[in-house]
């Protein structure tokens, strides 16, 4: 037996910080790695202690073996656990941890090596009687193997992967995934197999301890993917007959038992549309998507894994399941815009419900360029399916995500689908629906009513008069606001108590509550730091409006060297000396403008020679009205 006592998590993200939860609750000390653009990530301020891999791309930094292992003798951790994707299947890693002395929490090498080439473990499966895709060679493809399947050999996640439709377009498609798995797993392998349209991807989670026992931990259903990476994923999967759930469970044990498995692992296989079985590959390592498993369950793979690890033995059985577990990757992306990932700050992520999150991001964190766009994964349990879809479809919907577009819409939308909720799953799901899922925009009209509310009410030291009503002296004329939604334009008018269908009960700051169509509607709103977005959460739906400034730059519409009035107002001084013909310096005021009491300075954009001016003290002028012309001198 093996006593763990500090454990590095060679890793990062929502990965790294659900193993030092585990790790934690245990009474092990945790150790982080990170590259220089996660220095500040929450997997580093989460852990007792970090050390940085300098660096930014990954191969420098989270593939870098040897400084991970040289990171964790130096912080005093006598484990490594390597989580999911970068190193966590690579059997050289694996034997390098354990020639320093530590730990390897997960498989032997030697069965990660059966496993790391999909072409070798679909022969070490054949061997073990496990029912497989027969291989295409694509030197000697024909019309008739197509569509195929590209596939690195090396590793998983959609990396590398490629539909081939036509021959034609077979030598650009194995280049392409070729080098895409080099430069993801360091190896160029790549091959093919027939694509199966309209096949369901499930899967087995084993565990394995030492001694001889070997869990399948029931099915899960992942099949509905983008770019070959999964998006929502459920155990058990739907809809299985007892015969098919037993033979998957039956062939994942002796896929493990071939290569003398041991920790946690998952075994994955293509189901026909007829109800056949096809292993894919074997995962040797701990899953994205393990937490519907362990909801099922009612266990911590992380803890087992750790257990498995120090030698302890596996019950007999595992637990008995019960009820049904969902899970929803919420992605940093625009599924409108070919899932195009987004980078910038993440102000808000509250997502409300009994549900459990795992993220590796708090308020205000930036997610970058660097990584998977993945912000959480969102999961849901309940006695049955439809409750567990329920619960997760209500909790996206109503979760407050500000600063960046993301998949939450599409994931709302894929889970209130008739499809998925009668089980109709295969991995051609967002081939056939993505265009609706992503659909026109709900109308943002009362978003952008509730924004300008919000803008108008005044805070908590204003007058007694004005915060229960009387915002303006005028009440005849209507207020407008301006704003932009997903490049839409919406303009509302309001009076500070009406708006035409609807009643205006409350406003404040962040909260608005109007009654719309005889509807009472409650509007959470929050501005950005800088006020350039307002986000505003309802039951109608969440919306990012652009605030349209009252007076737009009007330098932003001319040539360089036009003066144009920033907004309505006076001229009140002109600048000694200033007359056509008259040298400037960049910089120089020329002429001071009053405007909503204040005066603002007009200033000569470069040096050079005023060449007009077209106002006079006491004039007034709207706004965009040309002032004066300078014309900039030429650079010597």
């Amino acid at each position: 037996m093996t006593n763990l006592t500090s454990l590095l998590v060679a890793n990062r993200g929502e990965i790294a910080v659900r193993i030092f939860r585990t790790a934690r609750a245990l009474g092990l000390a945790t150790v982080a790695v990170h590259s220089d653009p996660d220095a500040d990530a929450l997997h580093v301020r989460d852990a007792d202690a970090a050390v940085r891999l300098p660096g930014a791309a990954p191969a420098d930094t989270y593939l870098r073996g040897d400084l991970i292992i040289k990171a964790a003798l130096a912080a005093g951790a006598d484990a490594v656990h390597p989580g999911y994707g970068f190193l966590s299947e690579n059997a050289d890693f694996a034997r390098e941890v354990q020639a320093a002395g530590l730990t390897w929490i997960g498989p032997p090498p030697e069965a990660i090596e059966a496993m790391a080439s999909k072409t070798r473990a679909k022969e070490l499966m054949r061997t073990a009687g496990v029912p497989l895709l027969d291989p295409v060679d694509p030197a000697a493809a024909t019309p008739a193997d197509l569509p195929l399947l590209l596939k690195a050999a090396a590793g998983g996640g959609g990396r590398g992967m490629r539909v081939v439709r036509d021959l034609d377009q077979l030598k650009e498609a194995l280049d392409a995934a070729s080098a895409e798995a080099h430069s993801a797993f360091g190896d160029g392998e790549v091959f093919a197999e027939p694509y199966v349209e309209r096949g369901r991807h499930v899967e087995v989670q084993i565990l394995a301890d030492t001694h001889g026992t070997v869990w399948a931990l029931g099915t899960r259903d992942c099949s509905l993917q983008r770019r070959h990476q999964k998006v929502i994923e459920e155990a058990p999967a739907p809809g299985l007959p007892a015969g098919l759930r037993e033979s998957l469970h039956t062939a994942a044990v002796a896929a493990a038992r071939a290569v003398s498995y041991e920790g946690a692992g998952t075994v994955e296989f293509l189901v026909t549309a007829d109800g056949r079985p096809y292993f894919l590959e074997m995962n040797t390592r701990l899953q994205v998507e393990h937490p519907v498993t362990e909801a099922v369950f009612g266990l911590d793979l992380v803890a087992l894994q750790l257990r498995v690890a120090e030698g302890e033995a596996l019950p007999a059985a595992p637990p008995q399941p019960t009820g049904h577990a969902v899970e929803a990757r919420l992605y940093a992306e625009d599924p409108a815009q070919d899932w195009r990932p987004q980078t910038g700050v993440l102000h808000t992520l509250a997502i409300p419900g009994e549900i459990r999150v795992d993220t590796g991001f708090t308020d205000g964190d930036t997610v970058g360029i660097h990584y998977d766009p993945m912000l959480a994964k969102v999961v849901a349990h309940a006695p049955t399916r439809a409750g567990a879809v329920r619960a997760l479809a209500a909790a996206l919907a109503g979760a407050r995500i500000h600063g960046l577009t993301t998949n939450r819409e599409l994931l709302v939308g894929s889970l209130r689908h008739p499809d998925f909720a009668a089980g109709q799953l295969d991995t051609g799901f967002y081939d056939r629906h993505l265009d609706t899922l992503t659909g026109s925009a709900p109308d943002a009209t009362p978003a952008a009513l509730a924004a300008a509310l919000a803008e108008a009410a005044p805070g908590p030291d204003a007058p007694l008069a004005a915060r229960l009503g009387g915002w303006r002296n005028v009440r005849s004329q209507p207020q407008t606001r301006r704003y932009t939604v997903a490049g839409t334009a919406y303009e509302v008018q309001y009076h500070p108590v009406n708006h035409p269908g609807v009643r205006v009960l409350s406003a404040e700051r962040h909260l608005v509550t109007l009654e719309v169509d005889g509807i009472r509607r409650m509007f959470h709103v929050k501005r950005n730091s800088n006020n350039t977005e307002v986000y505003v959460d309802s039951a109608l739906g969440a919306h990012t409006l652009t605030p349209v400034p009252r007076f737009p730059d009007p330098q932003d519409r001319t040539e360089p060297g036009s003066l144009l009035a920033p907004m309505p107002g006076t001229v009140v001084r002109i600048a000694e000396g200033a007359a056509p013909g008259s040298p400037v310096t960049a910089g120089q005021p020329l002429l001071w403008l009053e405007a909503m009491k204040m005066e603002h300075r007009i200033l000569a954009p470069a040096s050079g020679t005023l060449t007009a001016l077209h106002v006079a003290t006491g004039q007034q002028v709207e706004f965009g009205a040309l002032l004066a012309v300078v014309q900039e001198e030429p650079q010597a």
